[in-house]
């Protein structure tokens, strides 16, 4: 396999966009990722496009990315689609980053691209939901709705947001948080000081969703989704799309001295686990570990799938950032915050920049791109050498449908 680099990342601002069109987005990080690695339409041999929910929110089915590329004057060349839920454009940097190891294209466009918004907000939620095994998690869904309202009922804590029309995966994160509170003692202050940072991050960033701080009053306050989890610990709904151009060793040297290079990518499934088996980003991220010859210890800087504050925590745990049931130590020592020892979601996570589902892999990449090269403003982690991201899609019995966790390095 030959080495693989990053060599220019674009994204757009995550949020709100009714007026703008999927075409409209993918341009606008395509270019700018261009713009970045200083090479033209003519440079690219092949395009890997993910995307997961266009076919329920717009209708677009099956050719998403040709309709997307063709628009911009992309033609001739494999355009490549892929829907993974919200691990869809981290599957298609792990296949452009194949096609470039394996020495079968030299230079790759890798797309993420979502529009969730809808006018019918029943129509997100509906595109949200089906990222699971439909038959099985109907029922499962209703036992963890259950089961929330009762926790909510019980603790006395039924906000005006309670009861709200919300995503089955709250419910099975607040699941996961009840679980991780009564075993291991972690509070509901922990999980708000993750979103508190992460919103402070977010405020240093211009491409983010969310750019106003919040305090951990502000969080423990606004109103209850499902006990544990306010709306502050919840990932929003988004519109976005974001690039990246990967290139082989040699192709990179004709446009940068200062490539970032691509030293693991893992892309894994959920298992049936028994006791003792390890979960999916333990799996994944030990295998990427191995691949690239590095530990935990040695990442600068990570971007985790936090589509809830509690399942950040958790990651830490499950990645190896610290021992089984210490997440919360972590989050109260500042040491994954902007300035601490392992600063984690840099961007603002999926809390602050966004979750528009089939660009967060690619956006991930981006960000740890960014920090590496020394090109994220306010937010730089200093003397970042590097970095990982860890990306979560969908759910099938209880574990994450898809897994993806990649490691970059200067």
């Amino acid at each position: 396999m030959r080495n693989v680099a990053v060599i220019g990342a674009g994204m757009t601002r995550f949020g709100k966009y009714l007026d703008r069109s999927m075409k409209d987005l993918g341009r606008e990080a395509v270019e700018g990722a261009e713009k970045a690695a200083g090479v033209a339409h003519k440079d690219i041999e092949a395009a890997v496009v993910g995307n997961s929910m266009a076919g329920i929110v717009t209708g677009q089915e099956s050719i998403r990315g040709q309709v997307i590329l063709r628009e911009m004057g992309f033609g001739d060349i494999p355009i490549v689609n892929t829907e993974n839920a919200c691990a869809s454009s981290a599957t298609a940097f792990h296949i452009g980053w194949l096609y470039v190891a394996s020495g079968m294209y030299d230079c790759v466009l890798t797309l993420g691209v979502e529009k969730l918004y809808h006018e019918d907000k029943k129509v997100s939620y509906a595109a949200i939901g089906s990222a699971v095994d439909v038959e099985a998690m109907r029922e499962a869904a209703r036992k963890a709705k259950e089961a929330a309202d009762r926790a909510a009922t019980e603790s006395r804590q039924v906000g005006e947001g309670a009861g709200e029309k919300r995503s089955m995966f709250m419910d099975f994160y607040a699941a996961g948080a009840r679980n991780h509170m009564k075993k291991y003692g972690t509070t509901k202050e922990q999980f708000a000081k993750v979103a508190v940072k992460n919103h402070l991050h977010g405020s240093l960033n211009p491409h983010a969703q969310y750019q106003d701080t919040c305090s951990l009053e502000d969080v423990l306050m606004s109103p209850l989704v499902v006990e544990p989890l306010t709306r502050l610990m919840c990932s929003p709904i988004g519109d976005g799309a974001a690039a990246a151009i990967i290139c082989s060793e040699e192709k990179a040297r004709q446009f940068t001295a200062n490539p970032i290079w691509v030293k693991a990518s893992v892309l894994t499934s959920g298992m049936d686990l028994q006791p003792g088996d390890d979960p999916a980003a333990t799996r994944a991220s030990q295998r990427a570990y191995e691949i690239a010859g590095v530990t935990p210890r040695d990442l600068d800087v990570l971007e985790v799938h936090d589509a809830s504050a509690p399942a950040e925590i958790m990651i830490y745990e499950e990645i190896g950032l610290c021992p089984e049931g210490e997440g919360g130590r972590l989050i109260d020592e500042g040491a994954t915050q902007l300035g601490g020892k392992q600063p984690v979601n840099t961007s603002g996570g999926l809390l602050a920049k966004g979750h528009p589902v089939g660009a967060t892999g690619v956006a991930q990449i981006a960000e740890v791109y960014w920090q590496l090269k020394g090109e994220a403003g306010d937010r730089q982690v200093e003397g970042a050498k590097v970095g990982l991201t860890e990306n979560g899609g969908g759910a099938v019995r209880g574990e994450p449908a898809a897994m993806s966790v990649h490691i970059l390095s200067t």
